[in-house]
C-alpha cells in the first residue's frame, strides 16, 4: 500500500503527516473515514498542542526500545527524489511503510517496532509525580547577578536540566522571572500558544498565585473548552481568546506583562507555557528594564523610547481588539519605557496595504533596517542566518517567497546599499538534523517541538540544500534542542553582527506574511512577536555588534559584544544528514535513551 501526503491510515493505526505549530497553509489535512478502518485513539496530553507535541508525549510515556537483529544486513534506504546530492534529504520509501498489523518497518528494513497505544492517565495535581514535575534546576547565583550578566542587551537563555552548572550561569527559568526579587506583583498577563494552566500557576511564587492573571490564547472548540476547564479551579485566572479569522493561523506570540507595585516589566521569549519547554530545550528571553510609573499629569509623549517601543507595543495590543487588553494598553501608557533599546517586531492576522503593510511581519523588519540600520562597507556579501524550530510551505522553488520577498527584507540595511542578484545572496538556515535530535538530552521525543511535517517537506526538497546543523558546543547546549528562533546578519568571518532578532516566528509565510495583489498587499495568518537589536540603538559608532563566541566565558567583554546562542560559522549538512521530520519512523539507531521513534 502506498501512502500519499495527508492523513494516512494503516493496519497499525492513524498516521497524520502534516501538523505544525504554524506551517500548514495550503490545505487542511483530511482523514480516512473511521468507519472504513478501525483506528486507535490515545488519550490527549494534559494540555492542547500540536500533533507533534502529542506524539512526543506518548513516546515519553510509553517508550519503544531499540532492538537489533543479529546477523541481519540492513538494506540500503530508498531515497526521495531531490534536486541535488547535497540536499541532505532522505525518507522512508512508501513501499516500506505497509506492514503487518501493529508494526512499522524501518527505512533500512533491519528493525521493526510494535505500535502499542500507551495507557495514559491524567496526572493528579496533588500526586508525588506532579510535585516532581514542577521542580526546576537549582542555581546558586544571585538573581541580580544574572540580570547584570545580561546587560546591556538583557538577552538570556533558559536554564537546562542535565548540563554542567557553568552553562546555566546567567540563564533564567520562568520561576526566576516571576520571582518576588524582580518586583512585588500586582497582576500579570501571559500571551502564548501552548498552555498548561496548572503548571503555569505553580511557577508563580506562592504569595502571587492569587493575583489577577489574564491568559491570551488562540484555542478554539474542544481545545478551548479544555483550557477553560483547566482554568476553572483558579478564581483569579481569566481567559482572552485571540481573534483568528485566517485559516491555519495560530496565536504564536509568547510574552508576559508583569505589573508590580514598583513598576512594569515586559518579557518577550520563545517558550510555550508547558514544563517541557523550560526543561531541556534552548530558548531565548528578552527581559525589559523595570519601567517606573510616570508622574501624574505627564505629557502623552513622555516615557517613549528612541525605538518607539511603547507606541508599537500599544499598537500590537490594539490589534487584538479586546476590552481586557485595553486595560493593559492604558497601564503601559502610564509607565516610562524610555530606557528600551530594542525594536518591537510583531505579526498580527490580516491583509495590510499602504502604510499598514510596513507595520507587521517581514516588512516591519525591512522598514526598521532601512530607516535605522547603519550602512556597512561590503555588507552586501554578509550572509543572513535564520534559525528556527518549524518550517512552513515556501513554494515550488526559492523564488516564490524565500528570496523574492523574505530575503529581500532581511537583506535591507540603511538606504542606498547595493543589492546583489538573488542567486548570489548568501542565506544559511539552521534546523536540527535527525542526528541532532537522536543524540539530544531528550532523545527522539525532542522532535515533538520540531514539527516539520512530511507533507510540507516533500513539496520543497530544494530548501534542504540551505540547511545547517544545530551546534552550540561553546554554550554547552548542543544537546538541548532549540525551540528558540533567531535571525541575524553576520560578517563572513563571523566576528561582527549588523543586527540580531529573537522572535516567536518560525520560517513560514503564516508567521512573516506574504505579498498579494502584485506586491500591494501583505497577508499574515498568525500572531508573532520578537525584538530586534540594532547597534545604533546601543550607541555603537562602529555600526556593528562584536560576536561573543563563548557566551559563558568568564572573560569580561566590551558592552558591544553580543551573545549569539549557537556556534559560528554554521556547519552545513553533509550528504548523510537529514532534516528532522516528525511524522516518519526512525528505528535504525537508538536515541540517547535507547529508544526508537514510531509515530502513530
Amino acid at each position: 500500500m502506498s501512502r500519499s501526503a495527508g492523513s494516512q491510515q494503516g493496519s497499525y493505526g492513524k498516521w497524520t503527516v502534516s501538523s505544525s505549530e504554524d506551517e500548514s497553509e495550503d490545505q487542511p489535512t483530511s482523514s480516512t473515514s473511521a468507519s472504513k478502518v478501525k483506528t486507535r485513539v490515545s488519550p490527549p496530553p494534559l494540555y492542547p498542542c500540536s500533533d507533534a507535541r502529542k506524539e512526543s508525549y506518548k513516546r515519553k510515556s510509553n517508550p519503544l526500545k531499540f532492538e537489533e537483529i543479529p546477523g541481519k544486513e540492513p538494506s540500503p534506504a530508498k531515497r526521495l527524489k531531490t534536486e541535488g546530492e547535497d540536499s541532505g534529504w532522505r525518507l522512508s520509501s512508501s513501499e516500506d511503510e505497509s506492514q503487518p498489523e501493529k508494526t512499522v518497518k524501518s527505512e533500512r528494513g533491519g528493525t521493526s517496532c510494535k505500535m502499542e497505544v500507551p495507557k495514559l492517565q491524567k496526572e493528579s495535581r496533588h500526586s508525588p509525580a506532579a510535585h516532581d514535575k514542577y521542580r526546576t534546576p537549582s542555581d546558586p547565583q544571585d538573581p541580580w547577578d544574572v540580570l547584570q550578566s545580561g546587560e546591556p542587551f538583557s538577552f538570556y537563555l533558559t536554564k537546562v536540566t542535565g548540563i554542567k552548572p557553568k552553562y546555566n550561569t546567567g540563564a533564567l527559568h520562568i520561576k526566576d522571572i516571576l520571582s518576588p526579587l524582580f518586583g512585588t506583583l500586582v497582576s500579570s498577563v501571559q500571551f502564548n500558544y501552548c498552555i498548561d494552566v496548572t503548571w503555569l500557576v505553580k511557577q508563580y511564587p506562592e504569595e502571587f498565585r492569587s493575583k489577577p492573571l489574564l491568559i491570551v490564547h488562540g484555542e478554539k472548540q474542544e481545545s478551548k473548552a479544555r483550557l477553560h476547564e483547566d482554568a476553572h479551579p483558579y478564581e483569579n485566572v481569566r481567559l482572552c481568546q485571540a481573534r483568528l479569522d485566517m485559516a491555519f493561523g495560530t496565536h504564536h506570540t509568547k510574552m508576559m506583562l508583569l505589573l508590580y507595585e514598583e513598576g512594569l516589566r515586559v518579557v518577550i521569549y520563545t517558550s510555550n507555557l508547558i514544563r517541557d519547554d523550560w526543561h531541556q530545550k534552548t530558548q531565548g528571553i528578552w527581559l525589559s528594564p523595570l519601567y517606573p510609573r510616570l508622574p501624574e499629569g505627564s505629557s502623552s509623549l513622555a516615557g517613549e523610547s528612541v525605538t518607539n517601543f511603547r507606541a508599537d507595543l500599544v499598537a500590537y495590543l490594539a490589534s487584538y481588539n479586546s476590552p481586557s487588553l485595553k486595560e493593559w494598553m492604558d497601564i503601559i501608557k502610564q509607565h516610562d519605557l524610555s530606557e528600551t533599546r530594542v525594536y518591537l517586531v510583531g505579526s498580527t492576522p490580516g491583509r495590510f496595504q499602504g502604510y499598514d503593510k510596513e507595520k507587521w511581519g517581514h516588512f516591519r523588519v525591512r522598514k526598521i533596517l532601512r530607516e535605522k540600520g547603519s550602512p556597512i562597507t561590503g555588507v552586501e556579501s554578509w550572509p543572513v542566518i535564520g534559525q528556527f524550530s518549524s518550517i512552513g510551505s515556501m513554494g515550488s522553488d526559492q523564488s516564490k517567497w524565500l528570496h523574492s520577498e523574505f530575503s529581500e527584507s532581511l537583506k535591507t540595511l540603511g538606504k542606498g546599499v547595493k543589492t546583489l542578484p538573488r542567486s548570489e545572496k548568501p542565506l544559511q538556515l539552521i534546523y536540527p538534523s535527525v542526528d541532532n535530535v537522536r543524540t539530544s538530552l531528550e532523545g527522539y521525543p525532542a522532535g515533538g517541538s520540531l514539527p516539520y511535517g512530511l507533507q510540507t517537506a516533500q513539496k520543497q526538497p530544494w530548501l534542504h540544500s540551505y540547511f545547517h546543523k544545530w551546534k552550540a558546543e561553546t554554550s554547552g547546549r548542543s544537546r538541548a534542542m532549540p525551540h528558540i528562533k533567531t535571525y541575524m546578519r553576520v560578517s563572513p568571518d563571523c566576528q561582527e553582527l549588523a543586527w540580531f532578532l529573537v522572535t516567536s516566528a518560525n520560517l513560514s509565510k503564516a508567521a512573516w506574511g506574504s505579498l498579494e495583489k502584485n506586491g500591494a498587499q501583505l497577508f499574515i495568518r498568525s500572531y508573532e512577536l520578537g525584538v530586534l537589536f540594532l547597534p545604533s540603538a546601543f550607541d555603537l559608532p562602529s555600526g556593528t555588534f562584536q560576536v561573543k563566541l563563548n557566551i559563558f566565558s568568564s572573560k569580561k567583554d566590551s558592552s558591544g559584544t553580543f551573545p549569539v546562542p549557537f556556534d559560528l560559522p554554521p556547519e552545513r549538512y553533509t550528504g548523510k544528514d537529514r532534516p528532522w521530520v516528525w511524522n516518519i519512523p526512525y528505528v535504525n539507531a537508538p536515541d540517547s535513551h535507547g529508544n526508537i521513534w514510531c509515530p502513530s
